[in-house]
């Protein structure tokens, strides 16, 4: 079977902690790729009301099987409560850009790091 990739998003109240939280996926990792946007208006209910904030959306490039520990990365880093952990399947890509991904992600087991 074909190996899965997926580019998972989050958004935090901070540049230096989607900063911190991109280093640590690349670092472990579990991403080959963070990429930082923002800031970005998110307008959204929290608590029975309706927020605005401003926000920092990292993208990261990753394989289906790292999406767990990489959710788990997000979630014990995130100061949010419930921070956003969304995966969308990559459909298509490049070919030396996808087995990037793979390399990258891979490169601690194949080094016994």
């Amino acid at each position: 079977m074909a190996q899965a990739y997926l580019q998972v998003t989050t958004t935090t109240d901070s540049r230096q902690e989607a900063a911190g939280i991109a280093k640590s996926a690349v670092q472990e990792r579990l991403a080959a790729c963070a990429q930082l946007v923002g800031p970005i208006a998110s307008t959204y209910w929290w608590e029975g009301e309706i927020e605005s904030a401003e926000e920092w959306m990292i993208f990261f490039k990753t394989t289906a099987e790292s999406f767990e520990e990489l959710a788990d990365l997000i979630t014990e880093l995130h100061s949010y409560d419930t921070p956003e952990i969304i995966a969308t399947p990559v459909v298509a890509g490049s070919t030396d850009y996808l087995q990037w991904i793979t390399d990258q992600t891979a490169e601690l087991e194949e080094t016994g790091e």
